[in-house]
């Protein structure tokens, strides 16, 4: 099952690869959404810092939602995705492995780019580091909800908005305590209720979010 893991991940990464255009889109709409709103709002640094945590995990959100439809879609077109359903024992491996792919080309040059946007809405060191451990525990959130949604809408014409109306509801706790983790920091409050909360989401939705995206790819398939 590991061996189906890491080739599924290796697979999709090597495609990401070719495709640097598409796989650059969530971080590109990331930068610059978010960068609009300084010149928008203004350089006033109370009002930056304030709304900055939502700004920047809305953002994440919005950008991690482009590429989620493509996770299965690509396969399911050109028939690899059926041979892999027929050759997986159990496929909730495979949806995994597909999830880690999605995240290590999506997810993590939003984390890494999280600095940045620190940056611009004029956050302090440790407000930054915050937002960014932030981002990583609920970036994998996003793939995995998201892989769950693109599952369900396989195959559909409108597929991308079903995805976005049936995923962004589900979201919502993850973006609470990612904003409220920072938000704890610029009040000179510990974080560490918001990601230990955010850490129990990741846990919980890596538990049931392949068993679920693994049933909806049955369904859509049969």
């Amino acid at each position: 099952m590991r061996g189906l893991l890491w080739a599924v991940t290796k697979r999709d990464l090597l495609l990401a690869r070719r495709r640097r255009v598409e796989a650059l889109l969530p971080l590109g709409f990331f930068v610059v959404a978010a960068g609009l709103f300084p010149i928008a709002i203004g350089p006033e640094p109370n009002t930056l810092k304030l709304i900055g945590p939502g700004v920047a995990w809305v953002c994440a959100l919005l950008a991690a939602m482009l590429s989620v439809t493509q996770m299965f879609a690509s396969d399911h077109h050109d028939g690899s995705l059926e041979q892999m359903l027929l050759a997986a024992e159990r496929l909730e491996w495979l949806v995994l492995g597909k999830v880690l792919a999605h995240w290590l080309s999506s997810g993590v040059p939003l984390v890494l780019a999280s600095p940045l946007i620190g940056v611009l809405f004029d956050m302090q060191a440790q407000a930054i580091a915050t937002l960014a451990l932030s981002l990583l525990l609920g970036t994998p959130v996003l793939s995995l909800l998201g892989a769950v949604g693109a599952a369900l809408t396989l195959g559909l014409r409108s597929g991308a908005s079903l995805v976005f109306l049936l995923v962004l509801p589900l979201t919502v706790p993850t973006l609470i305590f990612g904003t409220g983790a920072v938000g704890a920091v610029d009040a000179g409050l510990s974080p560490q209720a918001h990601l230990s909360l955010q850490g129990a989401l990741l846990l919980l939705t890596l538990l049931g979010a392949p068993l679920a995206a693994a049933a909806a790819l049955r369904i859509s398939l049969d």
